[in-house]
């Protein structure tokens, strides 16, 4: 078996807290009732990190614990998931918690996130380079925002870089630009590829651009061509963390030397694995696609 490529995913580490089959989205004055509930680690970088794990990857993850008492609530499902947590460090005693409520309706998801504090502990290239780290992958665009210096601390230890949108309406659009095209693979959903188009933020300098569209499946461009390949068909439970796991699928067929539609067909075998489950992640499973 040939060894799989270490990937090192940076982002923020949430204790989600996840309702599913919502007859509707609550509105200002009114009150809906959820059939499910389910506490999960959650946040792009872990989810991302621990499906590329599940591929046979060592896969690690920088981030910032969530302090107490939520840090307890997530234990057992760090350690289970194979995702080595040596960059991941605790926040200072008596931190606010950094929590995302996600709502399952209809098919579809919104999110209410409370962040706090820095979105990982301070690295530098050594500590890439002594673990063999080959990709550096950004759980989300706001991280890169707050980090910028992730680009070089990729490039001094000689990885290449992907980033994961994650769209937040407080980022200043002015450094977009030039921080999306230094990385090698950018991959947003189709709602975020469309708002980052008409605030004016072009992303023709990236190289690879993988865009996920749900149940349509997803596109890639690449040298000027575009492909598609349509969605693997799943049972949805909860969308929650599917454009993360399909992350995971495409980086590692990529990283591989796939070709690019088997890349696709891989990120939507992934993705197909978290929607036909509560959660970003519930541990390693095959899909049919």
């Amino acid at each position: 078996m040939t060894a799989r490529s270490v990937v090192l995913s940076l982002g923020r580490l949430y204790c989600d807290l996840i309702f599913t089959g919502l007859p509707r989205m609550p509105t200002l004055g009114t009150e809906v009732y959820a059939d499910g509930l389910g506490v999960h680690a959650g946040g792009g970088a872990f989810i991302t990190a621990a499906h590329l794990a599940s591929l046979g990857h060592h896969s690690a993850l920088a981030a910032m614990h969530p302090p107490a008492p939520f840090d307890s609530l997530l234990a057992d499902e760090l350690g289970r998931s194979g995702v080595d947590l040596r960059f991941c460090q605790s926040p200072p005693k008596g931190s606010d918690p950094q929590v995302t409520a996600a709502l399952g309706a209809q098919g579809d998801r919104a999110f209410v996130t409370r962040r706090n504090g820095p979105a990982f502990p301070p690295l530098v290239a050594g500590d890439l380079t002594g673990l063999g780290v080959a990709h550096v992958h950004v759980g989300e665009l706001a991280t890169l925002v707050e980090r910028p210096e992730i680009i070089a601390l990729a490039r001094d230890a000689g990885a290449t870089l992907s980033l994961d949108c994650s769209w937040d309406d407080g980022l200043p659009t002015s450094a977009l630009e030039e921080l999306i095209s230094q990385v090698d693979v950018f991959l947003p959903n189709e709602t975020e590829m469309q708002h980052l188009e008409e605030i004016g933020v072009s992303i023709a300098a990236v190289p690879l651009v993988a865009i996920k569209q749900g149940a349509d499946g997803a596109m890639a461009r690449q040298d000027g061509q575009g492909l598609h390949v349509p969605a693997c068909l799943a049972k949805v439970v909860d969308t929650t963390g599917a454009g993360d796991a399909f992350n995971a699928g495409f980086l590692s067929a990529w990283l591989g030397g796939a070709s690019l539609q088997d890349c696709l067909m891989a990120g939507n075998a992934q993705g197909a694995i978290a929607v036909s489950q509560r959660g970003g992640f519930r541990g390693a499973a095959k899909a049919a696609c």
